[in-house]
């Protein structure tokens, strides 16, 4: 386990996934937006962290690992005409019952616990998250705003917020909280409903899912019942015959290799069942009156044992504009604003509030003032050493190289606060043109590190630099 208390700047995450060729579907155009793609990302980005804030967001990294899965391969997917090299996709699950997800412009996704419990199939799941990313990739946000009374971007912030988060008929949070200026912003039109959906089965296809499947989610939403109806309609309007028209438009796309994964999706269900009941809208619009902050879902510590070993097989993630890298397929991303790591399921979580791994690879940037490679790097050990007082590490380095660039290597040990036994901590580093330290670092228990050795060289010989 590693606690990393670095500088690092990664870019947007991205996975390939399988594309298909779609014929004869139904064309979608973007509609007017006198907003930059900039102001997309700065939107979202401020309305992000008074999510983050304001709502339960959960911290479990089984839940939001699966959920970045999905949503890597549906924004992979999304068609080039709409695609934003400035927007950062990010999928994070709330602590919440109702049915309801929601994006932010430049790509922060929320989705509601309630979502994947009362879905059927991960296609349903996927079918909403895409609905949300194509109502990102169009801009509907900006392109409402650009049709309304016009507000210094900064302004917009609050709107977007006043409108997204709603409890039963999308009122009782923006009221309790005091989110924003305004609740009719991104209550989106029909046109932009139908536009979303289209464009949504349109991806969901190319990565693999059946489109039917948002179909199917729509109309489980429509059936939903309870105070006030369900809260994902009181912003997202039926444009009419929605179940009819995405079913019609599956008929014409062909659908590629199927991409869902049923056991992984059971595994999350179930996963769920053993947390704590999800809050009400209406309990977090209660304890916000209070004072009391929103009672996310924590992470768990990673588990002792029954790690699966790592697959043979390798999975290619390509990292914004930064790196590209594969490790293996049954390995998963855990993103967050400050790094990359990748690691088996029950290998990562939190101990003492802190984000930690037991098994897998973390990659990232640091800054440092030298930009001489060996002062780097032991800049960087002294920085871990920080917050990991138990960790040794040889005064020399061995040569290597990451992505063609000259390397350096060592093999460090440490003690890990979340199993208390010894674990082998490899360090790859180089420098980047721009003087900044690339790092790598593989962690295995001792015991366990003769399965890893061979996996760490491998994922450090795949890694490669976009510039």
């Amino acid at each position: 386990m590693v606690r990393v208390r670095l500088k690092l700047i990664l870019g947007a995450v991205c996975v390939a996934a399988c594309m298909v060729t779609v014929a004869a579907q139904t064309p979608v155009v973007a509609p007017k937006n006198k907003y930059s793609p900039s102001d997309d990302v700065k939107l979202g980005q401020d309305a992000a962290k008074q999510v983050e804030k304001e709502m339960p967001v959960m911290r479990d990294s089984e839940v939001n690992g699966y959920l970045t899965s999905i949503g890597r391969r549906l924004a992979e997917n999304i068609p080039p005409e709409f695609r934003h090299p400035e927007f950062h996709y990010s999928f994070t699950g709330v602590n919440l019952k109702e049915i309801n997800a929601f994006a932010l412009p430049g790509g922060p996704m929320f989705i509601n616990r309630g979502m994947i419990e009362k879905a059927h199939t991960e296609g349903e799941v996927a079918g909403v998250m895409a609905h949300e990313l194509s109502h990102v990739a169009l801009r509907h946000g900006t392109a409402q705003q650009t049709k309304a009374t016009p507000y210094a971007v900064g302004e917009v912030a609050g709107q977007i917020l006043g409108a997204i988060v709603g409890g039963t008929r999308g009122q009782i949070l923006s009221q309790a909280s005091q989110f924003g200026i305004g609740t009719y912003f991104m209550k989106f039109s029909r046109e932009y409903e139908k536009q979303a959906d289209i464009l949504g089965s349109h991806i969901m296809a190319s990565a693999g899912y059946d489109p039917r499947d948002m179909a199917n989610v729509f109309r489980t939403i429509e059936q939903e019942t309870g105070s006030g109806g369900p809260q994902w309609l009181s912003d997202h309007p039926n444009p009419g015959d929605r179940y009819a028209y995405l079913n019609q438009e599956a008929e014409l796309l062909h659908v590629g290799r199927v991409a869902q994964n049923t056991q992984q999706f059971q595994q999350v269900q179930a996963h769920l069942r053993t947390l704590p009941p999800a809050l009400t809208a209406e309990e977090v619009a209660r304890n916000s009156k209070s004072g009391r902050p929103p009672a996310g879902s924590p992470d768990a510590p990673p588990r002792k044992g029954n790690i699966p070993p790592p697959d043979s097989r390798m999975a290619s993630y390509n990292e914004g504009n930064l790196f590209h890298v594969s490790v293996p397929t049954n390995w998963r991303e855990l993103s967050n604003n400050n790094s990359v790591t990748f690691a088996p399921t029950g290998a990562s979580g939190t101990v003492n509030g802190a984000s930690v791994f037991t098994h897998g690879v973390e990659l990232g940037v640091s800054r440092n003032e030298s930009h001489d490679l060996h002062t780097a790097t032991t800049e960087l050990l002294q920085s871990l050493r920080a917050g990991n007082p138990q960790l040794r590490a040889p005064q020399g380095y061995d040569d290597s190289t990451i992505g063609g660039r000259q390397a350096l290597h060592t093999i460090a040990s440490n003690v890990s606060d979340a199993t208390g036994t010894q674990e082998v901590i490899e360090v790859y580093t180089t420098m980047l043109g721009n003087g900044s330290l690339f790092y790598v670092f593989g962690v295995a228990p001792r015991a366990e590190y003769d399965g890893y050795a061979g996996v760490f060289r491998a994922v450090v010989r795949s890694v490669q630099f976009v510039q």
